[in-house]
């Protein structure tokens, strides 16, 4: 494609910049915050799927119910960090680390 034709493209960074302002911002920090949310439903889910595991046999091996493993699969709610090393651990055998970048 010409460039002429790509004029009104945008890069995702400059949609956000545009609809929610520069990195720093409250509406910015909002969503990337929401996004990081997202992304570990989405990681669990994923996860469970490649692994051939039901909502239910996961909640089993955990110790919670189904509805709760769906709740933070979908991002209706944030799950505690005690929370996610159980799933991790005992549901997929494996560990959570963490980072922090600065």
């Amino acid at each position: 494609m010409s460039k002429a034709k790509n004029k009104n493209l945008t890069t995702l960074e400059e949609f956000k910049e545009k609809n929610y302002g520069k990195r720093g911002t409250k509406e910015r920090d909002e969503l990337e915050a929401g996004y990081e949310a997202f992304k570990i439903g989405a990681l669990i889910h994923d996860t469970r799927v490649e692994m051939g595991m039901t909502q239910e046999q996961l909640a089993e091996k955990v110790g919670t119910t189904k509805s709760y493993i769906s709740i933070i699969e979908n991002n209706i709610k944030e799950a505690r960090i005690s929370t996610l090393q159980k799933i991790i651990e005992l549901g997929f055998g494996g560990r959570l680390e963490l980072n922090i970048k600065i």
